[in-house]
């Protein structure tokens, strides 16, 4: 049936039952939606027999999704992003959509002046060297420490003093200078597209993302890892000391493979802590800038301190740069988790019980991903 004949019987039927959720769904909407592969076609019957048409009927889900869309869909909203928020929401939006969604999130990974041309894929260096040149030129950098991080970093600083003695001891490497911005953002570039790092590359980071420490003791004990454990890091380390668990290439094709072949169940899963560590990084945030209004420095600042150089610092200060939050950023964020649980699941095959007791330590994980991980581990084991 044309539209300049009104909708489809099946149509009406999902047009009927928005009206009597209060909602106004128009035929157009509806096919608007069918073609974004929000909404999925209706189901054909059997014919009427004697020239009379055929029947058809809207599947089981649409009814719940019209609902949703209705609600959600408004001008300007991407339908990219409407998949990852109603599929968030546990509604039954079409697989192909919900993976073309994840896969597209990770195009959020800009690499400003990346080399594109022939041979790119082959020649890292070349592409390396192109963006180096970028970056003189442009002025682009990553921002190592969002302004409110810095803010509470100094007042801290301020609050603390200067650190105990004892604590430059335990920093192999005090004196080393801080890389620049542009160095540390060229080393992040040549993470992503050759998909390894050095333990040296990953200290120097750590340093560089905390301006205001004089001493470093994380960095340092993740810059001797080889030294201090050369059994267990031959079996997880290359001779560079970049990890062997991370396979060589692009990153983002990595993440994208994942986007791909995760089970939605992983997906989802991955989508839940992703925002559950966003809402603890504002959280802990509001919580040590309380106490440091007050001129008490009690839980919240033992807890920021604790994380600063670790995995959870790293989560905060990843929040805070993502100020203007995105469904494509919260889908990124959720294979970023899922990539790192597949990784440490790799590293524990190389070497069984590697200290895993480590991650339930305060502050080396985000509550979330320390759940997330042992979740995962339950399941594989």
């Amino acid at each position: 049936m044309s539209s300049s004949d009104g909708p489809s019987a099946a149509d009406q039927q999902l047009i009927d039952h928005a009206a009597r959720h209060g909602l106004s769904v128009s035929e157009k909407r509806l096919a608007v939606w069918r073609r974004a592969g929000l909404l999925p076609a209706n189901v054909h019957g059997g014919g009427l027999g004697r020239g009379k048409g055929s029947t058809s009927s809207p599947p089981p889900e649409s009814y719940d999704l019209v609902l949703a869309l209705a609600r959600r869909a408004g001008r300007g909203k991407r339908p990219a992003d409407l998949a990852l928020l109603l599929f968030a929401d546990g509604l039954p939006v079409p697989e192909p959509t919900v993976r073309a969604a994840f896969r597209n999130a990770v195009d959020t990974i800009a690499i400003p002046g990346d080399y594109d041309g022939p041979g790119a894929a082959q020649d890292l260096d070349r592409r390396l060297d192109h963006l180096a040149d970028h970056l003189v030129e442009t002025g682009q950098t990553v921002t190592l420490v969002p302004a409110r991080a810095r803010r509470i970093d100094e007042r801290i600083a301020a609050a603390l003093g200067e650190p105990p003695a004892e604590l430059t001891t335990l920093d192999s490497s005090a004196s080393a200078p801080q890389l620049t911005p542009r160095d540390a953002t060229l080393s992040a570039v040549s993470a992503t597209l050759g998909g390894s790092v050095s333990l040296q590359e990953i200290g120097d980071l750590v340093r560089a993302m905390n301006p205001t420490m004089t001493v470093h003791p994380i960095a340092s004990l993740i810059e001797t890892t080889q030294q201090d454990v050369p059994d267990a890091a031959a079996k997880i380390l290359a001779d560079d000391g970049s990890l062997t668990a991370i396979p060589a290439g692009d990153v983002r094709d990595l993440l994208r493979d994942l986007a791909e072949t995760a089970p939605l169940e992983d997906l989802a899963v991955g989508w839940s802590t992703a925002m559950q560590v966003r809402a603890w990084a504002l959280d802990l945030c509001e919580r040590v800038e309380n106490e440091l209004d007050a001129e008490h420095l009690a839980e919240a600042t033992l807890e920021w301190l604790c994380g600063r150089q670790l995995m959870s610092g790293l989560s905060v200060i990843e929040t805070l740069r993502d100020r203007r939050w995105s469904p494509a950023k919260g889908a990124l964020s959720a294979l970023t988790l899922l990539f790192l649980c597949d990784r440490l699941a790799v590293i524990d095959d190389l070497v069984p019980g590697c200290q895993w007791h480590v991650l339930e330590m305060p502050g080396v994980l985000p509550p979330p991903v320390q759940e997330l991980i042992t979740a995962k581990a339950a399941r594989t084991t």
